[in-house]
């Protein structure tokens, strides 16, 4: 029996959308029939989204990219608000992460918040893996690549346990912000700042004032 899959992928390189959708076709089971299309934009997918919505056929997976040039109305600046749209009118869609991110950070924010049924680093991506990873989040989600699943577990397996807005300054900081910027991107005082950056260093048992040992430590604990 036919099974029609309705797919949206988005990404901002055609050519690699291309070479995914091409893998997806050349691999697909002989039951499957897969309605594929394709944005190059934050704007092209919403509108594919909300077509898809107003026709009562919502798609049944979507592949997002997570950096994207954000829309025209600036409400949507990148993949990872793309998903968290497609989760709140599509609920039923299965979403496929598609980033060459590989930061801890970044990674574990996405999967808070996003919880993707996929999770593909594209500096680890083989058609194979895409593949797998397709006939996986249908079947039998979720499916993440070997890096994602390293940071994850490395993170599992601490005993240091650091809430979001500590993880932010740690992110922040990796980044080359300086302290006394943090308030510049933190809805918090400088005061308290600086109390959580010495409560990280005594989770790290970091002793010297220095911001790159603290970020030493952390990077080898999976934190950034």
């Amino acid at each position: 029996m036919q099974e029609t899959i309705r797919i949206l992928m988005t990404d901002d390189h055609p050519m690699i959308i291309e070479g995914y959708q091409n893998t997806l076709i050349a691999t697909k089971k002989e039951s499957q029939d897969l309605k594929i299309d394709i944005a190059n934009s934050c704007d092209e997918s919403i509108k594919y989204m909300n077509k898809a919505i107003s026709l009562e056929n919502p798609y049944d997976i979507l592949f997002m990219d997570i950096s994207l040039p954000p829309s025209t109305d600036g409400k949507f600046t990148s993949g990872e608000d793309l998903a968290l749209y497609a989760r709140k009118i599509m609920p039923k869609a299965k979403i496929v992460i598609l980033t060459m991110f590989n930061e801890s950070y970044r990674i574990h924010n996405i999967v808070k918040t996003i919880n993707p049924e996929g999770f593909l680093i594209k500096s680890d991506l083989t058609s194979r893996e895409l593949a797998s990873a397709f006939q996986a989040v249908i079947n039998n989600p979720p499916f993440y690549s070997g890096t994602v699943n390293s940071i994850i577990r490395k993170t599992i397996s601490n005993d240091i346990v650091i809430d979001e807005v500590n993880r932010k300054i740690l992110h922040l900081l990796s980044q080359g912000i300086k302290t006394k910027s943090l308030t510049d991107h933190i809805d918090l005082s400088m005061s308290a700042i600086e109390k959580r950056k010495r409560h990280l260093k005594e989770l790290f048992m970091v002793n010297d004032s220095n911001d790159e040992t603290l970020l030493n430590e952390a990077r080898k604990k999976g934190f950034v």
